[in-house]
């Protein structure tokens, strides 16, 4: 496969299939994991991260990820900004790989469920991502490439700590878990600051839709662990899979009170969010992300019965710039990429433009 592919095909995670997937978008582990012989990425020349690189891809040319599933390698160190934004828009790095310097990359399948980053905060971090609550699936896919990898590769490892990571609250497991949650009823009541104190009462972590360090867009936040010392991976899971289905209540009871006492007010937001992606001839990513969670609303609520949610998913993510400027292969300035995305959203949701005159 190769990088024009994604723009033809979606990851498993925005089908809109999986357990609660009507509110839990993803569920993803990841773990980090370092060479022991050579240093971390904060102490290592460049000459020793490109060994890093070479070291570890090695390892990951002879380990197929899913048999017969194809999977694509990205040399960033060789490729453009663009590229390095296509993918962050995909889940499939995070901003500091995009963002990195020297030899580093990014090794994932098809289906996009799994990814492995190569030198980004550490030598490697690996994920897996699944369409909606399915952190069990997520952490067995990954654990078991962490095996196999372990056999080919000599990780940082203390019998009194856990594995060794460049920052120390990494240190342990190793382990991110995160489920990817849509909260547009929780954030319209303006109850979703509920959500976020209890949370963070009980460590966990309330980040964006791009993770560590962005705003929430969208309606969508991730909610991941902060401590990885002293907990095995199973209790890290444990505590989300405690914690996400009230959440997942909570949102769902909104949304019911909502259709059945302030039902016109919902109904307004919804049908004036279809009404403006229908006539928009330019349109911001962002204004784009907070009509597209209405319309999502709308969908999995019932009020709108003929969008497919797979179609609304994707266009969270075909409608970022990169994405629109590898579509239109040739670069975008801000004007032109807002009026190519109302076009393209336009055209994904068959609405059609009335003839001229």
């Amino acid at each position: 496969m190769n990088l024009d592919d994604l723009l033809t095909q979606s990851g498993e995670w925005l089908r809109g299939v999986g357990p609660d997937s009507d509110i839990v978008i993803s569920s993803r582990v990841r773990l980090a994991r370092n060479l022991a012989r050579l240093p971390f990425l904060t102490r290592a020349s460049d000459e020793q991260r490109v060994e890093i690189h070479s070291e570890v891809r090695q390892a990951l040319n002879r380990i197929r990820l899913v048999p017969n599933g194809g999977h694509c390698y990205v040399n960033l160190a060789e490729s453009s900004e663009l590229t390095s934004r296509l993918l962050l828009e995909r889940h499939l790095i995070s901003r500091e790989l995009a963002g990195g310097t020297g030899g580093r990359g990014v090794l994932f399948n098809r289906t996009e469920v799994i990814s492995l980053m190569v030198n980004e905060e550490d030598h490697l971090r690996m994920q897996a991502m699944r369409a909606g609550f399915q952190l069990d699936e997520a952490w067995d896919q990954i654990a078991s490439l962490d095996d196999r990898l372990d056999r080919l590769l000599t990780f940082a490892f203390s019998e009194q700590f856990g594995y060794l990571t460049a920052c120390p609250t990494n240190v342990g497991t190793g382990m991110r878990a995160s489920v990817m949650l849509h909260l547009p009823a929780l954030v319209f009541t303006k109850q979703i600051d509920k959500v976020f104190a209890s949370v963070t009462k009980i460590n966990l972590a309330v980040r964006g839709f791009y993770g560590e360090g962005t705003q929430a867009s969208g309606d969508f936040y991730q909610i991941s662990n902060q401590v990885t010392l002293g907990l095995a991976e199973e209790e890290i899971l444990a505590i989300l899979k405690r914690v996400v289905p009230k959440i997942v209540t909570y949102e769902r009871e909104v949304r019911d009170h909502l259709l059945d006492k302030d039902r016109l007010r919902l109904e307004d937001k919804i049908w004036r969010a279809y009404g403006l992606l229908h006539s928009a001839r330019t349109i911001s990513s962002e204004e784009t992300m907070d009509l597209l969670s209405a319309v999502r609303l709308g969908v999995n609520v019932g009020l709108l019965s003929d969008l497919d949610i797979s179609r609304v998913n994707e266009l969270f993510i075909l409608t970022q710039p990169a994405h629109l400027q590898r579509m239109e292969k040739r670069p975008l300035d801000a004007p032109e990429r807002d009026a190519a995305r109302a076009e393209f959203i336009r055209r994904q949701l068959g609405f059609l433009d009335p003839p001229r005159r």
